[in-house]
């Protein structure tokens, strides 16, 4: 593509032009600055909502990939690749995803997370080899981000990921964009043009995030990461992530703080187990045992044993725990 021809694209999108609501911002009060920000941004929700049938379809597609063993693989750069980073992070943590099932890939790399990376969201080639190098493969999704929707890195992830057979979903917020072209599935929130022209860390960034997230809950509702709307897959990696786990298994269990404490102490912060523990009595290699045969399913596992003869022998750190 020759210079002149990028400029003409470039203009072409919707991220690229002037917004006229924000044409004298730089006159405005800061109270006035916040509020045009602020209205600006009232309207990537609505812009989402109409998109909810193509992000039920990732959804769908993301829940399938993973059932079969496959991957979810974000793929992005600047702003767009961090989101993507994020997202990965977050079920990492929140629902016990497999590091090795979600996959961020930045253009630019590491160095990319904490500041601008020369041209390395320029090269097609290098988006087509970061495909290869994480052996992608039909059954795997990959996600390709991208504001403009004409990053080349990204474009030739998604072409790559196509070739090999991956299901592939672009997000973008401009219609007709050139990631579209070599997607199976396109999410394209229209927000409009930027509070300031072409930054779209700012309308742009807010809606893929929003779209990430209900993308990502989502799907692991569907795997039976959620029970009613408690995160029973949770990593307790932190303080205030163990007393949300005690807190879970209290109320999914209907024991007090204390039991619910012991059984996650005995269980090695294994919610799942643990509530089975605090139901029934049961030691944990007991409670993983039924769990696997009811497929994780809390309430089934329970069934499958015995009830505890009395509360006080649950989860008893004299136990054979």
């Amino acid at each position: 593509m020759g210079e002149s021809e990028a400029i003409r694209e470039l203009e072409s999108l919707i991220s690229e032009q002037v917004n006229p609501r924000t044409v004298n911002v730089d006159r405005m009060s800061v109270e006035e600055i916040l509020r045009v920000i602020n209205d600006e941004d009232k309207k990537v929700a609505h812009a989402v909502e109409k998109e909810i049938p193509n992000i039920a379809k990732a959804v769908r597609a993301i829940v399938r990939a993973l059932r079969s063993g496959g991957r979810v693989i974000y793929v992005g750069a600047g702003t767009s690749g961090r989101l993507g980073i994020v997202d990965r992070a977050e079920l990492i943590s929140t629902f016990g995803m497999d590091r090795s099932r979600v996959i961020a890939v930045l253009a630019g790399g590491t160095r990319a997370v904490f500041g601008p990376s020369e041209m390395a969201e320029d090269s097609e080639e290098n988006g087509i080899k970061a495909m290869r190098r994480h052996k992608v493969g039909p059954r795997d999704v990959v996600v390709g981000i991208s504001a403009s929707g004409r990053t080349p890195y990204v474009v030739g992830a998604l072409k790559e990921a196509r070739r090999r057979g991956a299901i592939t979903v672009a997000l973008t917020v401009n219609p007709n964009a050139r990631i579209a072209r070599y997607a199976d599935i396109v999410i394209c929130p229209v927000v409009g043009p930027e509070v300031i022209m072409g930054s779209t860390r700012m309308k742009a960034g807010t809606a893929q995030k929003m779209v990430l997230t209900m993308m990502s809950t989502a799907a692991m509702i569907k795997l039976g990461r959620v029970k009613g709307n408690l995160m029973i897959s949770l990593l307790p990696i932190s303080t205030k992530l163990r007393e949300r786990a005690k807190r879970i298994v209290s109320m999914l269990a209907g024991v007090d703080y204390e039991t619910a404490a012991r059984c996650l102490e005995a269980s090695g912060y294994d919610v799942r187990a643990a509530v089975v523990m605090a139901r029934t009595g049961a030691s944990y290699e007991e409670a993983v045992g039924a769990l696997r045969r009811a497929g994780g399913d809390i309430a089934k596992a329970a069934e499958l044993l015995a009830p505890p003869s009395t509360s006080s022998t649950r989860c008893s750190r004299g136990s054979s725990l």
